[in-house]
């Protein structure tokens, strides 16, 4: 029998979360920390409650729900918001052909984005840009949006932007939808072209840490721009995949990372309290394997993609950017014959609908009587980031608080 395990066990068991914790403490930014604890803290009654009771006064049945976390290292609440998103998708987005395309970076590339995190800022945009670029020779605006992704299917480091656009935009004046065709070759020089610019800006500005792993590579007749030289000179990967009919399959996909941790709890294979076994698909020989780790190398690689705070791993554009999607996508909608949202779509994905939709159980009915629970009060606990960081210890090592 298959047991499950799941990341919050694997950082609470021996204590393994906060002894990495005090080995690397002067290592680590704050948002892990912050998103490491809310994790610990989900679930746990010290977030506060909801408390229900039955509709039937004479039913002395009462249920306590404890609040979740929302943090994007949480397997469950993970959940939650993929279905949320999606959901909000599929009230916006135009109705029409649908393209995905990965644009990636040189594996040298890769840890500068952790020397210098603002790196992430601005490669999006740049994805973005290669796209509207080639769809302003054909004078239309398309549709767009982004996900940016740090990690592999092995948590190793891994930049790389999932992109997914409209084959088609709106014209100018809002006046007409045309067809688009984006080709890979194309992308892909745009795409190489600002990369390479960007790092060179930053570079000469000062902005640019080298980290180890590339200085090593560095001389006074091998400098960094030489570097960039090179990796201008070869081919990057973008990858173009067939059109699709619809934007669910774009959305589906995007939804499995963006909104969940870097590794989903399905993929926990075996966790012996000292190496953890989880399994990926390897691309490069196109199969799955199993891939085992030491519970310190596990949390290294599984933090280091908490993203800051505040930080928007979705991202949009064209169309969709929000400053002008007021303006556009309702012509956008009449040009598509599109009809307007429905009343369903408008509706918030709770935790009981989820609940019955995945396991078949409505949490509120009573497991007395049948008949319905009904919300008694809120108990809001230890609510703000400030206060569970007061018992971080606490929380990690199982401490009564």
């Amino acid at each position: 029998m298959k047991i499950n395990y799941s990341i919050k066990q694997i950082l609470l068991s021996n204590g393994n979360w906060y002894r990495f914790y005090e080995a690397n403490k002067d290592r680590i930014r704050t948002a892990i920390v912050i998103g490491v604890t809310k994790l610990l803290s989900c679930k746990n009654i010290i977030r506060g409650y909801h408390q229900y009771r039955c509709e039937d006064p004479s039913c002395p049945h009462i249920k306590r729900i404890p609040h979740t976390c929302k943090s994007k290292a949480c397997s469950s609440c993970g959940k939650k918001a993929t279905e949320l998103w999606i959901q909000k998708q599929n009230g916006v987005l135009p109705d029409t052909q649908w393209q995905h395309i990965t644009f990636t970076l040189p594996s040298l590339l890769w840890d500068f984005f952790w020397t210098d995190r603002e790196l992430l800022d601005f490669i999006g945009k740049i994805a973005a840009h290669a796209v509207m670029t080639l769809a302003k020779k054909k004078g239309v605006i398309p549709a767009i949006f982004i996900a940016i992704h740090t990690f592999g299917r092995d948590l190793k480091r891994n930049i790389h932007i999932h992109l997914s656009t409209t084959l088609g935009g709106i014209t100018f004046d809002l006046k007409q939808w045309k067809k688009l065709f984006f080709s890979q070759e194309k992308l892909m020089k745009i795409w190489r072209y600002e990369i390479i610019k960007l790092f060179r800006k930053r570079h000469k500005e000062g902005k640019l840490i080298i980290p180890s792993s590339v200085e090593k590579k560095l001389n006074h007749t091998y400098t960094f721009n030489h570097l960039l030289d090179e990796l201008y000179k070869k081919c990057w990967i973008v990858h173009c995949t067939k059109p699709s009919k619809s934007y669910k399959n774009a959305v589906n996909y995007l939804g499995r990372y963006v909104k969940r941790p870097p590794i989903a709890q399905s993929k926990l294979r075996h966790y012996d309290g000292d190496t953890i076994t989880f399994a990926y698909r390897d691309h490069t020989r196109k199969e799955h394997r199993d891939f085992q780790l030491s519970v310190d190398n596990f949390i290294g690689r599984f933090i280091q993609h908490i993203p800051d705070l505040g930080f928007r791993m979705i991202r949009y554009y064209g169309a969709l950017a929000n400053r002008v999607r007021g303006k556009i996508l309702p012509s956008i909608y009449q040009l598509l014959g599109q009809k307007k949202l429905s009343e369903d779509l408008k509706k918030s994905t709770g935790f009981a609908i989820l609940m019955e939709k995945d396991f078949g159980v409505n949490p509120l009915t009573c497991i007395l009587c049948g008949k319905n629970l009904v919300l008694e009060l809120i108990n809001y606990g230890k609510s703000s980031i400030y206060d569970l960081l007061s018992v971080h210890r606490e929380l990690a090592l199982m401490k009564k608080i």
